[in-house]
């Protein structure tokens, strides 16, 4: 009988999930405004481009739409910080400061 390479045991696959540790209602619902009004003018941005409507014009949309996007990303990292990895730092996980400064220096780049 052959072995299924592709599973792996149910400790494995708790011990290495993550979830988010904070529960703000708030946060969510303005997380979630934010994203709907951002998936809004992505489809403005594509229906512009499908409508032949001038390059410049498009731009200025799409830095809108980063703009709007790093204010999520901001948003998200501050609640990661002040409870996520907070929580991690005083069990003991010091590990959870790599993996910050990673997600950091990425949305840096």
């Amino acid at each position: 009988m052959e072995k299924d390479t592709n599973t792996k045991c149910n400790n494995c696959v708790e011990a290495n999930k993550k979830n988010r540790t904070w529960n703000d209602e708030k946060a969510v619902k303005e997380l979630t405004v934010r994203l709907n009004r951002i998936e809004g003018q992505v489809r403005g941005i594509k229906r512009m481009i499908e409508e032949g409507v001038y390059c410049d014009d498009i731009l200025n949309q799409i830095t809108s739409a980063q703009s709007a996007l790093n204010g999520v990303a901001k948003l998200l990292l501050e609640q990661h910080m002040k409870s996520c990895v907070k929580e991690q730092l005083v069990s003991g996980d010091d590990q959870v400061i790599d993996e910050v400064l990673t997600t950091v220096f990425r949305m840096l780049r």
